[in-house]
């Protein structure tokens, strides 16, 4: 059984831990009505620069050779469906065949 001062650590660790996250803007909802507390000793300020610093964009990987094919040979007609439920869809079994009949060399890995 916890003791009341363990209770108050814990509490108090819960609503740091809340702040941080309003402040950091991860919630869906917007801030509204939230005032940080007059109180506070400004302990988060370094955490929030870290929060802040670490939402940096990954590079973006390289398409594989499938996805260049299918990015490069899309819009033409031979692989799209003509008519029935699948009008205006790309045949991707059509697609494959193709792909795998082109040469190596023009594929990059």
């Amino acid at each position: 059984m916890p003791t009341k001062r363990e209770r108050e650590y814990y509490a108090m660790g819960y609503q740091d831990g809340y702040k941080l996250g309003r402040l950091s803007g991860r919630d869906s909802e917007p801030n509204v009505g939230f005032y940080p507390d007059p109180r506070s000793t400004g302990r988060f300020d370094l955490l929030q620069d870290d929060v802040s610093q670490k939402r940096t964009t990954r590079p973006k990987r390289k398409l594989s050779a499938w996805n260049k094919f299918v990015k490069a040979n899309s819009k033409k007609p031979r692989f799209i469906y003509k008519s029935g439920t699948n009008k205006g869809k790309l045949n991707l079994k059509k697609m494959g065949v193709a792909f795998r009949k082109t040469p190596a060399g023009k594929r990059k890995k």
